[in-house]
């Protein structure tokens, strides 16, 4: 974060001035995303009636990200804020530059076709206050990629059954567990952010692994992954990375991407155990 210093204030108000003549002149209504999902959602809703702006490139983890002036200048500009609730800069961005956007949080996880298609849903209305006008055109899209979802997830599931994944006894970090209890996975145990957790929770975890017969331990990429790889290491299990954005791993440039490679990542580690 930039200190409050001169230099500083003037920075702000000359990305401020600058930033509303802009908006008025493009006369296209902008929307900024905190993250990857967020924005993709947007983008895929509004078309070329909104201009999107995502702030956290996929493979940071958000609350880490640290806010850089271009930053400031899209949020002056923006008549919609949407972000989730774990930047814990937020607040403070807001005050910062003084925003009148509304301001649209989405709490929760995404990680599933319901999940996703709660916030679509909620964005798509936002977006209809925003540019009433376009609400048809927002509606059709939405509904359009609604269907997507619905057919992976259908997909997906079906794959996973097939698979009897529900016979796999797995521990995973608590930023994937709603897409691994989704998939069918028995859940033997979650953990959270790595930097939260000590050798005791190592020890506990591997205990609690071997009794159960674990054979993976998923990871989240964005959250850090040297716990997850240590703790299979100590169970024999194997490690599987998954993301919760796109575009932070291979073939996964957009979300249904993102379902299809992480639910691909796990049913490759479970094919030499069947």
């Amino acid at each position: 974060m930039l200190p409050p210093n001169r230099p500083f204030r003037i920075f702000l108000v000359t990305i401020l001035l600058t930033g509303a003549v802009a908006c008025l002149a493009a006369g296209v209504p902008v929307v900024v995303a905190t993250h990857a999902v967020l924005g993709e959602m947007v983008s895929i809703v509004g078309g070329d009636e909104i201009e999107v702006v995502t702030l956290i490139p996929s493979g940071f983890c958000p609350a880490h990200y640290d806010l850089a002036p271009s930053d400031l200048a899209a949020v002056a500009r923006a008549q919609l804020v949407i972000y989730s609730g774990f930047e814990p800069w937020m607040d403070t961005l807001r005050m910062a530059i003084g925003s009148e956007a509304s301001i649209l949080q989405l709490a929760g996880e995404w990680n599933t076709p319901a999940t996703a298609s709660a916030k679509l849903t909620r964005i798509t209305d936002q977006l209809r206050l925003v540019s009433p006008s376009e609400g048809a055109s927002f509606s059709s899209r939405a509904a359009a990629y609604d269907s997507e979802l619905t057919l992976m997830g259908t997909e997906l599931t079906h794959q996973a059954s097939s698979l009897k994944v529900e016979e796999i006894a797995v521990i995973c970090i608590v930023w994937q567990a709603e897409f691994i209890e989704w998939l069918g996975f028995d859940i033997a145990a979650t953990y959270n952010s790595p930097e939260t957790l000590s050798l005791r929770d190592l020890v506990e975890l591997a205990n609690i692994g071997t009794e159960a017969g674990v054979a993976l331990v998923i990871d989240n990429l964005q959250s850090g992954i040297q716990f997850g790889a240590k703790l299979a290491q100590e169970i024999g299990a194997v490690h599987v990375v998954l993301s919760n954005f796109p575009g932070a791993m291979p073939n996964t440039g957009t979300f249904l991407d993102l379902l299809r490679a992480n639910a691909d990542a796990l049913f490759a580690a479970i094919s030499p155990l069947q």
